[in-house]
């Protein structure tokens, strides 16, 4: 059932529609990535966001200022106990400036009944950054 969830949750955090994004989160969920990540560097945001309407805001507003077209998420496995669901992807898009973006991802997810309540994603940060800022 995880499975279904988690699918849904992933199609909905790109498609940028605000109520299918809340749709997924409990009220309180958090997503937490890692600090000093080149996306929340590259926006101005935090790196742990806390509370629906923070996580909807994000990927709605903020996500799309970066990202800015061609954005794909290529699933490459999935694990789940019921509780916990973790997801290796490759993220890739267009940046805002034309730069091509290609970056491998782990999210863990953490349920509580059919909605995400906490999200911890991983992430090749020194890639991230080389792609977003040009940094060698």
């Amino acid at each position: 059932m995880s499975l279904d969830i988690i699918q849904n949750a992933l199609q909905a955090l790109a498609g940028n529609d605000p109520d299918r994004v809340a749709a997924v989160l409990t009220e309180d969920a958090e997503w937490l990535s890692p600090l000093g990540n080149a996306t929340a560097a590259a926006l101005g945001v935090t790196h742990h966001m806390v509370g629906r309407k923070a996580i909807v805001r994000f990927f709605t507003e903020d996500f799309p200022r970066l990202f800015a077209r061609d954005v794909a998420l290529s699933v490459h496995g999935f694990h789940t106990d019921g509780v916990r669901a973790t997801t290796e992807a490759t993220l890739s898009a267009t940046l805002a400036d034309g730069t091509p973006y290609s970056n491998d991802y782990c999210l863990v997810f953490e349920l509580q009944g059919e909605l995400i309540h906490r999200v911890r994603e991983y992430v090749d940060t020194a890639r991230g950054h080389r792609l977003v800022f040009g940094e060698t």
